[in-house]
Order: structure tokens, then sequence, then C-alpha cells
């Protein structure tokens, strides 16, 4: 390998090379949640689209349209008809609970013996003032009635921003058909203008790769495969399956409380209307099975997450939905297992220095 001497001149092109990527970042932050998103899709989509390509080996620009077509038909659509589903159960729901409770429903579940042992107990041992059921009863009536009128109005704005998500969906597409058609180019690129070494440069894509598919399968498919059991168990208790199966999903990212924010409390209520059986039923449910599911699908989904043990992998969760929000379930083990690849890097790159360091 021939040796390069960096000369003042190199600096000055490398500085002003850093400074248009960081002007060329800012412009297109507002879109990088559609790139990412473009780019993780294109990795999961690539093993079909080869295929598609292989049938088409001429036409690069069709097979890239065609796999964007059927990437739409099979997966958006659907998830349309679904959401739409899902905030009519939603609003159909807490409209039907505000009626509940404010036609006497919840004082015949505070009339029941085993809470007003409870409340008595409470009462005895709370530093304030006793509570009062009626005020409970106001509270909870306020709190669904304003619940069913944001569960309205996110279908208003659900609506409304329309226009806005079919952009960022078009800009997504658009990203994810150059990802696909110009793979190969974009890499070979990569290689090019990157300092490291061919070994290095394997191990870091091979790794944003790895992690970028073990993130998605292991969040989202963790979350679909517990909001999908769960539901199915909520749905024979004989609440809104659907609905709440994807509360259940959603809550499935919150760190140790997980799903039992939703099961728990219904088992609660079916155990306080008198329905034992059934309360036992979803609190063993929720505990085995939808337990089960986060415990042996997560890590065997993201295993590929360059041997982070569990502690880091739920610190990338936790403080990537912190900083980034929800894609930041995919940023956060990314950036964590890339800096333990460079890390890795660097202790060979430097291994006689710090083996020398190690013995002074």
């Amino acid at each position: 390998m021939a040796s390069f001497k960096a000369e003042p001149r190199h600096w000055t092109l490398i500085g002003a090379l850093l400074l248009a990527a960081y002007a060329c970042y800012m412009l297109i932050a507002p879109y990088l949640g559609s790139i990412v998103l473009a780019f993780i899709v294109s990795l999961l989509f690539f093993p079909l689209h080869e295929k598609i390509e292989n049938k088409l080996p001429s036409y690069p620009n069709v097979a890239s349209a065609l796999s964007c077509t059927l990437l739409t038909v099979i997966i958006i659509i659907p998830m349309i008809f679904v959401a739409a589903a899902i905030l009519s159960q939603g609003v159909t729901f807490f409209t039907g609970a505000y009626e509940w409770l404010t036609k006497g429903g919840a004082k015949e579940i505070l009339a029941a013996p085993i809470m007003k042992t409870g409340l008595a107990l409470v009462d005895k041992w709370l530093p304030t003032d006793s509570i009062n059921p009626q005020e409970l009863i106001a509270k909870a009536a306020s709190t669904l009635s304003s619940m069913s009128s944001q569960m309205l109005g996110m279908s208003s704005k659900i609506l409304g921003d329309v226009t806005g998500v079919f952009v960022n969906f078009l800009l997504m597409l658009f990203v994810l058909f150059f990802l696909l058609r110009d793979h190969d180019k974009i890499i070979n690129m990569l290689r090019h203008v990157s300092p490291l070494s061919r070994s290095q440069e394997d191990t870091l894509l091979d790794e944003a790769e790895k992690v970028a598919k073990s993130a998605v399968l292991g969040s989202f498919l963790t979350a679909l495969a517990q909001g999908i059991v769960g539901g199915f168990a909520m749905w024979l208790a004989g609440f809104a399956g659907l609905f709440w199966g994807t509360m259940m999903a959603f809550a499935s990212f919150i760190p140790v409380v997980g799903t039992a924010l939703i099961w728990l409390p219904a088992a609660g209520y079916l155990l306080l209307i008198g329905q034992w059986e059934w309360a036992a039923f979803l609190a063993g449910w929720g505990v085995i099975i939808v337990g089960s599911v986060d415990n042996i699908l997560r890590p065997l989904l993201m295993q590929g997450n360059s041997g982070m043990n569990t502690l880091l992998i739920f610190f990338s969760l936790i403080g990537g939905l912190h900083v980034y929000g929800l894609m930041g379930l995919i940023y956060g083990p990314i950036i964590f297992s890339l800096t333990l690849v460079l890390f890795r890097m660097y202790e060979t790159e430097f291994h006689s220095f710090l083996e020398k360091q190690d013995n002074c």
C-alpha cells in the first residue's frame, strides 16, 4: 500500500467537504425520516426485488417501479383500512365507556365489597384527605370524554393531514426507487470515497444492514406479535380486539411495564364486575403468552446487534425513543451497534500502542 502524507491543501479540502456535507444535511434534515425509512424498507425488500430484477435484467427502472408498486399494494393500502377501523373502534369504546360511567356503572363497582374494603384501606394509610368515590367517577367521566374527543380530533387531524402523509409516503417511495435500482452503484461509491480498508468497510456495511434489519424485526415485529395475541385475548374477553390489540402493540415499546399497561387494568375491571374466570384468563394470557412473545421473540430477532447485551439494547431503545421519537427504535440500536464496531476497529488498529500502554 502506497504511503500518503497529508498536506495543508488536503486538510482544507476535507474541511470544505465537511462543511458542505453539513449544509447538505441541513437541507435534507426535514425529510430524514422518510429517507431512513426508505433505506430500512430497501434492506427488507431487497431479496424480493432481486427476484423481480432477475426476471427483467434489461429493465432496471421497470423492476424498481414494480417493487415499489408491490410494496404499496401489499402493505400500505391494507394499513390505511386497518388504521380507520382502529380509530372507529376507539371512538366507539370511549363513547360507550362514558355512557356506562354516567349511567351508574361505576357506582355499582364502587359499591362492591372488595372495592369498599380497598378504599377503606387506602383511606386509612393515605396521608392526604380521604377518597371521595363521586369525585373519582366525575374525574373518570371527564377523562373518558376528553379521550373520546381526542380520538375524534385524531381522526379529523389524520384526514386533514392526509396530504402531508401522502407527500411523505411519495418521498419515501421516490427514495426507495433509487435505492433499489442503484443499490450496487451506491455501495461502490461509498466504498470508493471511504478511507477505510476494504475489510473495515465490509464490517461497517454488514453491521449497518444487520442491525437495521434486526431493529425493525426485533421492535416492530415483536410489537405486532404481541398486539395480535393480546388483541385476540381481549376480543375473547369481550373487549374491542382490534383497538386494544393496537394499544398493546404501542404499549410494548414502553420499558418495564409494556403490555401489562393494557391487560392488567382490563383483568382488574373483569374481576370487579364479577367475571373472575375471564379476569384470570386475561391475566394468565398476558403473563404467559404475551410475555413469552417479548421474552423469546425480541432477543431472537435482535441477536444481530453487534453482540450488544440486554442492558445496551435497553438503553439504545429507550434513548432512541426519547431523542428521535418512534424512529429512534431504529436509530438507537444502529448508533450503539456501529459505535461498538468502530470501538473494535480502534482496538485492532491501535493494538500495539494499547499493549505498550498497558505494560508501562
